[in-house]
């Protein structure tokens, strides 16, 4: 199977190659190119290269039209520079719905939720009404920044005042936010009141808030629930193997890890990717592919023992294997993230930026860990993963621990 960046780097090479030859024979690539190829950017997390395409833009004077100024917004917000996509987004002259909604949700994902929602209102105030997708953006602003009233105050408002049926989708939203916000027993009992039938992304939601908040009896009930009615989804077995995990029962873990080899079934590997010299870089757990793999390691091994002296824990918790807990440390440093984080380190100037992008969920020791790189090694680093932005800085993420 191929995975989703490798996906993304076969499209980056066919684009950057595309742009190049028709550079070369003297044709200006039009608009449809540069949006397909800023889309690229986003999905890799190219920042650079997406920089150098809005320079070309400038100097080939192309028309920046609302599709495009849109892409770029867009490549911009997922890329880790939200502040020049709300940029481009004042600049422009005429704005569709679709640029209100690239931002608010630009905004979201780096953890901006009150200023995601106050462009929300700008947006209304100036007679643009939201369609269901901007609300869908708003909710999630609300739901990653843990504004659980103004969440309850908007989905009220989509009904009330715009005449728009809440669908599935805004449900979702609610149901995460709530989720989020460690409100587990509210978010069930929200789920109980829906008018439509969940889904299983929503039940997925309560799941991995139960594993969060501690409430593994009730997420076990809905993990089981969930194989029963998704019997070939990975991810339900994942979460019902790290709910056995945190409850140490390693011999119900051990037979669900079984079920899945029995059906064909494997967790999806982390991955992080992260671009150096105008190359895209991609590392899994305990990775040796790298030509410098040994200096990544050294670095990894003194990051771990500077971390240390600065007051880092690790969360072997995190470990869902039933192994010593200095083994469980050791699996812990060789997470890609931490892996990309060290060729960065080795690769670059102190004080230059860091950005990468997880293909999950960054995890809670990565975190953590990543928190004390950022106040050891003086440097910001911004990480994408599959539900957000951290921004790291000074020991500090701009999450606040809630994600």
């Amino acid at each position: 199977m191929i995975h989703n960046s490798k996906i993304c780097l076969v499209i980056h090479n066919l684009n950057i190659d595309l742009t190049t030859s028709m550079q070369v024979t003297g044709m200006c690539p039009d608009e449809i190119t540069m949006v397909i190829v800023l889309s690229a950017c986003a999905d890799l997390g190219a920042l650079e290269l997406g920089k150098w395409l809005e320079s070309y833009v400038e100097r080939k004077s192309i028309t920046k039209s609302e599709k495009l100024c849109n892409a770029m917004i867009d490549m911009f917000a997922k890329c880790g520079d939200v502040d020049r996509a709300v940029k481009i987004f004042r600049e422009m002259e005429t704005r569709t719905i679709v640029s209100w909604t690239s931002v608010i949700v630009g905004l979201a994902m780096h953890g901006r939720g009150l200023e995601a929602v106050s462009l929300f209102d700008e947006m209304v105030e100036q007679g643009v009404e939201p369609d269901d997708v901007a609300f869908v953006g708003v909710l999630y602003a609300c739901s990653h920044s843990g504004l659980v009233d103004k969440g309850h105050y908007y989905f009220k408002t989509m009904e009330n005042r715009f005449n728009i049926v809440p669908k599935i989708e805004h449900y979702g939203c609610m149901v995460d936010m709530l989720s989020r916000a460690g409100l587990v027993k509210e978010a069930v009992e929200f789920v109980g009141a829906m008018p439509v039938e969940p889904n299983q992304v929503i039940w997925r939601s309560i799941v991995t808030a139960c594993n969060a908040r501690g409430e593994l009896r009730l997420g076990e009930s809905v993990a089981k629930e969930l194989i029963k009615s998704e019997p070939m989804h990975e991810s339900n077995y994942v979460l019902l193997s790290n709910i056995y995990a945190k409850l140490m029962r390693w011999e119900k873990k051990r037979k669900v890890r079984e079920m899945m080899g029995v059906k064909g079934m494997r967790k999806i590997p982390g991955s992080t990717m992260i671009e150096m010299n105008n190359e895209m870089y991609e590392f899994v757990a305990g990775d040796k592919s790298h030509d410098k793999y040994k200096e990544i390691y050294e670095m990894v091994d003194e990051m771990g023992k500077e971390i240390k002296r600065a007051g880092y824990v690790a969360a072997t918790s995190q470990v869902l294997l039933d192994i010593d807990e200095e083994d469980k440390e050791d699996a812990l440093y060789r997470h890609s993230e931490k892996l990309a984080i060290a060729f960065a380190l080795l690769s670059t100037p102190p004080g230059t930026p860091i950005r990468i992008v997880k293909n999950l969920r960054v995890c809670e020791d990565c975190h953590s860990a990543t928190k004390f790189i950022s106040k050891v090694y003086a440097r910001e680093i911004v990480v994408r993963d599959r539900n957000r932005f951290h921004h790291f800085k000074n020991g500090l993420c701009s999450c606040g621990d809630f994600w």
